[in-house]
């Protein structure tokens, strides 16, 4: 099982990027987008339910980010929109064996990772 996460990048305050994560191997239940940034925890920002297409937001990001996905190339999208500095971190995509959809924001609960990609928000 494999997943490569890309689209990370240097953006204004306001900018926006579409993260991609490529999962092959394996077809998830639920593939997540993850973040973390320097001295915090890993957190969880978004999910996208395979089963049913439900999608799951952070506080954090709802009304700013969209998770999609295009099942032909088993690709989960992460568009953000109006970036703010605290979203400067390294996100990564993640998927597992099974899907809680009540605890999808749990890093343990995904067992494959992908390498992650560095966002930065900054003037």
């Amino acid at each position: 099982v494999q997943l490569q996460a890309s689209g990370g990048g240097l953006v204004q305050p306001g900018g926006s990027l579409r993260l991609s994560c490529l999962v092959s191997g394996l077809n998830p239940y639920a593939i997540v987008w993850f973040r973390q940034a320097p001295g915090k925890e890993r957190e969880g920002v978004s999910c996208f339910s395979t089963s049913d297409g439900m999608t799951y937001y952070a506080d954090f990001v709802k009304g700013r980010f969209t998770i999609s996905r295009d099942k032909t190339s088993n690709t989960v999208y992460l568009q953000m929109n109006n970036l703010k500095p605290e979203d400067t971190a390294v996100y990564y995509c993640a998927t597992g064996w099974g899907f809680y959809a009540n605890s999808w924001y749990l890093r343990s609960l995904y067992d494959f990772w992908g390498q992650g990609t560095q966002v930065t928000v900054s003037s």
